[in-house]
């Protein structure tokens, strides 16, 4: 045994030694190196293939900071069309880094202007611009104030575009499709979209002061998706969420908060203190957010826009201790939380991009 040990060991060394002499020869290098960059060129989309509708969480947490997640955005993709639900700090490097296909990009939504749903826009107009080489200027749907919002972003990066289009050419940054095409939702029209196969509506929620605050609801083939946004326990929401396949919710967590804000007097931290105290009156306790669901019958709920973001396994089985028992079929979404949702089915696939 110990000679077997010591063969193994003579071996390993022996491998290692050669492993360093080659991979620095030249050719080696090069050819790794070409792989590699092949594989840059043509990445593998994480996106199904299969006919489906799906979300993906590109940003799960509120404006309390966590370094591990984005701000909020939802990516939703039915059929092969893409659709983003808010554009939060963080949440275009996600979808950068998860090789995402920009072409199939069709619409950006935004629940509310707050600035940690709006923060990334200009990435996103970059990126289905050059990378998805689109062939018109980016739709853009929102509540009242949504096309303020986009023209304060055409002012700001008038320079870019031009710059882009002098160095790239009209090819890939026409001038033409710069910019965006901006729709302020209507809730006497709330449907936005309905082409027979997918049919996107908006609903309002209750975000006071922020009026409108909007959701939506997402069908696609007989399956469905709703997305609250920020808001209280509203029943508009459940009306507007009944029977869906999922819901994702924004959840926060009284007890945490609590924490927080006990230490933030401890430390004589007023933006702390007046923060976790303001921000308890306009979104929804964990334990109301379950209740919205289950009267909604709801079969899968999906937590995001964390108050706060848990850190760590301990933190959030402690924002989540109760929800096992008063509601079956949930999760507490991370960034890159993905719910597939196969047409032609009742299946809810949970998984997570790689």
């Amino acid at each position: 045994m110990k000679k077997l040990i010591k063969y193994l060991l003579l071996i390993s060394i022996i491998l290692f030694a050669i492993y360093s002499i080659l991979i620095r020869q030249p050719v080696l290098q090069d050819k790794l190196i070409q792989i590699g960059m092949t594989n840059m060129a043509t990445p593998l989309i994480y996106l199904p293939k299969e006919d489906a509708l799906t979300a993906v969480v590109c940003g799960s947490r509120s404006p309390i900071n966590d370094p591990n997640r984005a701000e909020t955005c939802i990516l939703i993709q039915a059929g092969d069309q893409i659709f983003i639900f808010d554009t939060g700090n963080g949440s275009a490097q996600n979808l950068i880094n998860w090789n995402t296909p920009w072409s199939r990009v069709k619409g950006i939504f935004y629940t509310h202007l707050h600035s940690d749903h709006i923060a990334d826009i200009a990435e996103f107009h970059l990126m289905t611009w050059i990378a998805g080489l689109r062939d018109s200027k980016q739709k853009v749907y929102g509540p009242e104030g949504v096309q303020m919002l986009t023209d304060g972003i055409e002012l700001a990066y008038t320079k870019d575009y031009f710059f882009r289009n002098e160095h790239h050419g009209d090819t890939i940054a026409s001038l033409d499709v710069a910019g965006f095409d901006t729709q302020t939702i209507d809730l006497n029209n709330p449907v936005l979209l309905d082409d027979g196969n997918l049919k996107i509506t908006a609903y309002s929620v209750s975000h006071d002061p922020v009026d409108p605050a909007l959701g939506y609801r997402i069908d696609y083939k007989g399956r469905s998706i709703s997305i609250s946004g920020d808001t209280i326990y509203d029943k508009n929401l459940v009306t507007n969420s009944k029977n869906v396949d999922v819901l994702f919710h924004e959840s926060m967590s009284l007890e945490l908060l609590d924490l927080i804000n006990k230490q933030a007097k401890k430390t004589n931290n007023y933006l702390m203190d007046k923060i976790t105290i303001d921000i308890l009156d306009y979104h929804t306790p964990i334990l109301d957010v379950v209740k919205a669901a289950n009267e909604a019958n709801v079969k899968h709920l999906v937590f995001y826009h964390h108050l706060p973001a848990p850190r760590n396994q301990l933190m959030e089985d402690v924002m989540y201790r109760g929800v096992d028992e008063i509601r079956d079929g949930w999760t507490a979404s991370h960034d890159g939380t993905m719910v597939i949702l196969p047409i032609d089915s009742i299946e809810i696939i949970v998984s997570s991009v790689e």
